[in-house]
Formats: C-alpha cells, sequence, structure tokens
C-alpha cells in the first residue's frame, strides 16, 4: 500500500489525462476541446518528467565537486520543446475556432453537423 502512495506523480498523470479525455469526448463545445487537450497534453508533460527524474540525481555540470548520480536532461529538453510546440498548435486551434465561429455563428459541435447537413 505504501508503495503505491509513493507513486502519487503517476496517479497525478493518470487522473489528469483521464480528466482531459473525458472534456474531449463529452464536450461539444470546441474551446472546451481545446481545453480537453491541453489538459490531456499537461498530464503527457508531467509523465516525461516523472519518468527522467532519478533520485538524488544533480544536473550534469561539471565543475570543482562532482556528483555521483546525475540526472538526464534530455527529457527536460523535449518537454519545453513539446510546450512551445503545444502553444503554437493551441493558437492555430483557436484562431480556427474564431474562424468557424464568423462563418457559421457558432462553436457547438452539435450545430455545426446539423448546419453541414442542411447545406
Amino acid at each position: 500500500m505504501t508503495n503505491a502512495l509513493g507513486l502519487y506523480n503517476y496517479w497525478i498523470v493518470i487522473f489528469l489525462m483521464m480528466t482531459g479525455f473525458y472534456i474531449v469526448i463529452a464536450r461539444g463545445n470546441l474551446i472546451k476541446k481545446i481545453i480537453g487537450l491541453n489538459i490531456f497534453q499537461t498530464s503527457v508533460f508531467l509523465l516525461y518528467l516523472t519518468m527522467g527524474k532519478v533520485r538524488g540525481g544533480t544536473a550534469p555540470i561539471f565543475g570543482e565537486t562532482r556528483a555521483e548520480v546525475y540526472t538526464h536532461p534530455l527529457p527536460s529538453v523535449l518537454i519545453l520543446t513539446a510546450i512551445v510546440v503545444g502553444i503554437a498548435t493551441t493558437a492555430v486551434a483557436l484562431a480556427l475556432i474564431v474562424r468557424i465561429r464568423e462563418a457559421y455563428g457558432t462553436i457547438e459541435e452539435d450545430e455545426l453537423d446539423a448546419i453541414n447537413r442542411e447545406e
């Protein structure tokens, strides 16, 4: 039991992932879907950062003193890149939602389907 509680980072990742997935599946509003995707994306960031952490590890910067255990910097670098890509993707998605709102007058998925069936 104590081992399961010691892995609380993974429980947080699972909770955020399922929350984001539920929002994407259950909501019809396009803005809410983007928010759900961002929550899901944040859970993936946390998962990679959690897996990349080494207990007792330090940054691999060599100086006068040398540590025994180092944490690999690659997961952190990849997450920084993924954050930039995620922000750009979110900006493009929001711009598309603005154009959809201008063209159709709504951002509700059900109403957009109904408009497309009529045309």
